[in-house]
């Protein structure tokens, strides 16, 4: 009885992350086949596990067994290892459903050291776990010929834009494309939004506007975003405060990374609250845009 309630659980708690939409929190929305796959799953092994406790099967194979031994050992030794089972089984049941979903913010940038690899950066020496920080990298994911032809696409899309718009959609292919060319979106008006983050050996009106991103799933999250400078009088913004920034992109050697890397100048701010949806997606609408596994 007490297997069929966890299966009724995590069949509740796969249903209850589709109709929330809270599916969005651990996975790009692409695999959310996957999940309703899974609740298809627990629904059916449910409706198989009530369905031998009606016919009561367990009992009679108990009473059948004339094998001459006493289980009673047996039994006190599952007594044991079902109460370790059960446990591990309900506290994921449990911790979804009474726990609040946090999203990702400033104090995971911090806590994992805030970092960066430099743009021109060897190739072997990737690794494919790693956290990314303010650039996004999907070559791992593409062959050698297929990420340059795939940031030649980019390219062209982007550079054609004025004002470059970052949104929901082409926030981290827009992103990786600017690291990718600083030098040819120099000049360029870019809006974007994120949160802010405050690194100690800035000046007061300067800082990092950052989203986390994901290409998978939470696990591969990276955070990323450009310097910004803001207008003076803007005054100091705090951790997590969600801006909507436009200005002019410019390049700068930032002593801390050992790097030239993007900045936005500010000559506009908005300050938001947290949307709906913090985080960025990588999407492949373009079937030559599909990355290898």
């Amino acid at each position: 009885m007490i297997r069929a309630f966890i299966l009724m659980g995590f069949t509740y708690f796969f249903y209850h992350l589709q109709a929330s939409g809270d599916i969005a929190k651990y996975i790009n929305m692409k695999y959310a086949y996957i999940s309703k796959i899974g609740l298809v799953i627990f629904v059916i092994l449910t409706i198989v596990q009530i369905t031998n406790i009606a016919l009561d099967r367990d009992n009679k194979k108990e009473e059948d067994c004339d094998c001459g031994h006493d289980h009673r050992h047996e039994k006190d030794f599952k007594w044991y290892t079902k109460i370790v089972f059960y446990a591990v089984m309900i506290f994921p049941i449990f911790s979804a459903l009474f726990l609040p979903i946090q999203s990702l913010d400033s104090t995971i940038v911090k806590s994992k050291g805030f970092s960066f690899q430099a743009i021109e950066q060897d190739s072997e020496n990737d690794d494919l776990i790693r956290t990314q920080y303010l650039r996004p990298d999907t070559s791992i994911y593409f062959n050698a010929d297929g990420y340059e032809k795939v940031m030649e696409q980019e390219l062209a899309r982007f550079t054609k834009m004025d004002p470059l718009k970052l949104t929901d959609d082409n926030f981290l292919m827009a992103m990786e494309t600017i690291y990718n060319y600083p030098g040819l979106f120099e000049g360029k008006k870019v809006e974007y939004t994120g949160f802010m983050y405050n690194e100690d050996d800035l000046l007061a009106n300067q800082g990092f506007v950052l989203r986390f991103g994901v290409i998978h799933c939470i696990a591969d999250a990276g955070v990323y975003g450009m310097m910004i400078e803001l207008p003076k009088d803007t005054g100091k913004i705090k951790n997590d405060q969600w801006l909507r920034v436009s200005g002019t992109l410019s390049t700068m050697y930032y002593q801390p990374f050992k790097s030239t890397i993007p900045y936005l100048k500010v000559d506009h701010v908005t300050k938001q609250s947290e949307p709906d949806e913090p985080y960025a997606y990588r999407g492949y609408d373009n079937p030559n845009e599909t990355p290898q596994d």
